[in-house]
């Protein structure tokens, strides 16, 4: 059994404050639910570092949704389903498709400014996995910078909402079934201060796990510490073993770790890709070829690596004209340019990683889990929508309608719950070892990219799991002396939690896929 509480407090003796709702998490779904969360609430909303270090900030792709005047809601839903392998919620994904136009209009009411066509409509896009051309988009590759950077200026505004930076959230606080509030520390790594946030609904919309990999594409902040707090205080949790890899991060040999993306909307674009024999391969895998579902198209470059003895395939837009590429991909542009590349006339070298994690706390439509009083959203969450394999564009999508609907329902009830105070006397028993943080740390990367990645097998992942184990032993017995010693530990469990599901699941489905399957 995992701890229940990281670290020692008395919440008689630490600091307080008393909120109406405290949000975890400064992403896309955070603000979102804050901003629709009725304004005579007094709301905390907190990051776990500054307002840029969030995978939100991160999204190049867009927002999926039926807009087009040959579209509709229907075709996304078919489209969400086919990508999701038949593992998705297929009432969730109703909900998902159907909301998904009335949250760009509200996006837009907010002061989201998506890129538009000479006529004044919203440019659309096309990504893997997708019938329509059904993508809105900002700035061009920066989605997500614009859709944050719009929020945070409304919650800027508004005289009800807090934002606490460098505020990293250590455990809920439950009594008898009902979540009643967050310990959380602020300040720098060991220097931290412990405090206790009472309120009357938590809203977690932490994110998802991607540092619990070696190769990602997410923040350095993303270690799953929602829900790997939100597992020991008795949520449930489900679809633990979906880890989704995106095909297409910028490659190169010196560069290990964080690796920008390059967005699924340069394939939707026309991109190609090439084996480093500048060969076509993916029609091969099937038929939708480079904008087949991510699954797909992450395997069929593994495959294609392996057989050529190549780390990576080449990602071909050349073809393109110039001008429309540096204002299309910016970001992407001056990304590849740093690194030698320049995509109007060069190949860009791309390989797959982690990337996006379809698992989570496991919600209903509302957001609410089985936990009173605390909702989840975003990528943190697990509301079904996704299935096995998320559709490109989805995410954003995900985060903005199941956050309006947590805010909602919160709305609608909070006004029968009272603040309540509880007390936790939490002694560890550690025996307060050192351990080097950062080898602990890269040795699960390393067993995680080895074990658990686009190929497993249930020999390796037993062993993986195994070892898995006894690094969550010693963590444990060492203590949390630090922020980077807990942030660790909630690594450690969300990678026994994805090993113990991908284990247990003997089938392949999506993107958990076993060269030793049923």
């Amino acid at each position: 059994m995992p701890l229940r509480y990281l670290t020692s407090f008395d919440t008689q003796k630490i600091e307080r404050e008393n909120w109406d709702v405290v949000v975890i998490g400064s992403g896309v779904a955070g603000l979102y639910s804050a901003v629709n969360l009725d304004p005579s609430l007094k709301v905390c909303v907190l990051s776990k570092e500054t307002m840029d270090e969030n995978n939100s900030y991160l999204a190049q792709g867009g927002i999926a949704a039926a807009i087009g005047e040959d579209d509709m809601p229907e075709y996304h839903f078919m489209d969400t389903i086919k990508a999701g392998a038949g593992h998705c919620n297929e009432e969730a994904v109703a909900v998902l498709v159907k909301e998904a136009p009335k949250d760009i209009k509200l996006l837009e009411k907010l002061g989201t400014n998506f890129d538009r066509e000479p006529d004044g409509s919203l440019t659309r896009t096309r990504e893997g996995g997708h019938g329509r051309f059904r993508i809105v988009h900002a700035l061009g590759d920066a989605t997500g910078k614009e859709v944050v950077d719009s929020l945070l200026r409304v919650c800027r505004k508004r005289e009800n909402i807090v934002i606490k930076e460098n505020c990293f959230a250590i455990d809920l606080l439950v009594s008898e079934g009902r979540c009643a509030g967050v310990l959380i520390a602020t300040g720098i790594d060991t220097e931290a201060t412990k405090k206790v946030l009472y309120c009357r609904s938590v809203i977690c919309a932490s994110g998802g796990v991607g540092q619990v990999y070696r190769n990602t594409t997410n923040s350095e902040v993303v270690t799953g510490d929602g829900i790997s707090m939100a597992y020991r205080a008795g949520a449930e949790l489900s679809d633990m073993e979906f880890v989704q890899f995106h095909p297409t991060a910028f490659y190169t040999p010196e560069y290990s770790g964080n690796r920008f993306l390059i967005s699924e909307a340069v394939r939707g674009e026309g991109g190609i890709l090439l084996n480093i024999k500048h060969e076509r391969f993916t029609h091969k895998y099937n038929e939708m070829g480079e904008v087949a579902p991510r699954d797909i198209v992450s395997r069929a470059i593994f495959s294609e690596m392996k057989k050529t003895g190549s780390n990576y395939v080449y990602l071909d837009i050349t073809h393109k004209d110039s001008d429309y590429l540096r204002k299309r991909f910016p970001t992407i542009y001056r990304n590849c340019l740093e690194h030698g590349v320049d995509i109007t006339k060069d190949y860009i070298p791309v390989s797959p990683v982690q990337h996006y994690f379809m698992g989570g706390i496991r919600t209903d439509l509302m957001g609410r889990t089985n936990i009173k009083c605390l909702h989840a959203c975003g990528e943190a969450a697990n509301t079904g929508v996704h299935g096995a394999n998320r559709l490109a564009s989805n995410s954003l999508l995900e985060g903005l309608v199941f956050g309006r609907r947590s805010a909602e329902y919160i709305n609608a009830n909070i006004k029968d719950i009272k603040l309540e105070e509880v007390n936790v006397s939490n002694i560890s028993r550690a025996s307060g070892k050192t351990l080097n943080i950062i080898d602990v740390r890269n040795e699960i990367k390393t067993l995680m990219d080895a074990y658990a990645g686009i190929e497993r097998n249930g020999p390796d992942m037993e062993k993986a799991l195994n070892r898995i184990n006894e690094i969550i032993s010693r963590l444990e017995d060492a203590g949390m002396g630090s922020i980077s010693a807990m942030e660790t530990l909630n690594i450690a469990y969300i990678a026994s939690l994805i090993l113990k599901g991908a284990i247990a699941r003997k089938k392949n489905c999506g993107s958990h896929y076993r060269t030793d399957s049923e």
